[in-house]
């Protein structure tokens, strides 16, 4: 006799899936900008996953566990509905070009909040996850109002038959206000992005770089079953704090030359980071 499928199934912690490993560490790579975006150059294409591809080696050089690759240099982003097809494609080439020289596990995140082009991205370029900052519920961000894309998204993906594809959506996502969800606790927000069928969740500072308040942290990581990840602010010094209660960090600025973003990656500054997580892993 058949049974009815369930409509809940428990998933694998995909952390682990992923890594093999909790405690891991994501470096995230800018991307310069991108064409369709303001500050592109006209330049070769190839120049840009070059730079993409020396980001990767630089972290792998330092011995991290994996990367996302994020069009970060097309300031100001644009609204999911303004993104054009050619961001999706040059990030899916760029993707993977990186996938093929680091061979590490790798992500996507497309900016702003743009969950679909990421999953384009990602299932084209060979990519294991992506990246979503408002996956439910929905903000004012920098670009305006920004609505979570977890319906069409979902959707998407699966016509894609791209399932493989695993969602790390943020909980209340860095750059916004989140007035219009206010009278919703910081629990009930956590436990929307897993009823919408995330794989991960991720908790953030105020701004890129900003570190995580240990407190909302923590609530989030008894407020779900799925893994958490702390997406800004990580450092040497405060990440043995953050893996009391987070299955992985997602690093870029303390890795990037003098602290910043926008600077290349510093393969000494890996190292010396992936010294103290191992030491934490031990």
């Amino acid at each position: 006799m058949s049974h009815p499928a369930l409509i809940y199934r428990e998933k694998p912690n995909a952390i682990e899936a992923l890594f093999g490993r909790r405690k891991a560490v994501i470096g995230v790579i800018h991307a310069l900008p991108l064409p369709g975006s303001p500050h592109y150059d006209g330049g070769p294409m190839e120049l840009i996953y070059e730079h993409a591809c020396a980001e990767a080696q630089r972290y792998a050089d330092g011995g991290i566990d994996g990367l996302i690759v994020e069009n970060h240099g097309d300031i100001p982003f644009a609204k999911p509905d303004e993104l054009g097809p050619e961001t999706a494609a040059a990030m899916a080439v760029m993707t993977d070009r990186v996938k093929s020289s680091a061979g590490l596990p790798l992500g996507v995140n497309i900016l702003a909040n743009g969950a679909v082009a990421a999953i384009a991205a990602a299932k084209t370029g060979g990519a294991d996850f992506v990246r979503v900052n408002q996956w439910a519920n929905a903000y004012i961000a920098n670009e305006g109002f920004m609505e979570g894309k977890a319906g069409a998204a979902s959707r998407y993906r699966a016509w894609l038959r791209a399932e493989g594809v695993r969602i790390f959506a943020d909980v209340h996502v860095k750059h916004g206000a989140h007035a219009i969800v206010a009278d919703r606790s910081l629990t009930e927000l956590t436990r929307d992005v897993e009823f919408f069928d995330a794989d991960a969740a991720i908790v953030t500072g105020q701004r890129t770089g900003d570190g995580v308040d240990l407190g909302q942290l923590e609530t989030v990581r008894r407020s779900t079953s799925l893994p958490v990840l702390v997406g800004s602010g990580v450092t040497q010094d405060n990440v043995a704090g953050i893996f009391r209660f987070a299955d992985a960090v997602i690093v870029a600025s303390s890795l990037k030359h003098e602290g910043y973003w926008w600077n290349r990656v510093e393969p000494r500054r890996v190292a010396a980071f992936m010294d103290v997580v191992r030491n934490l892993r031990g």
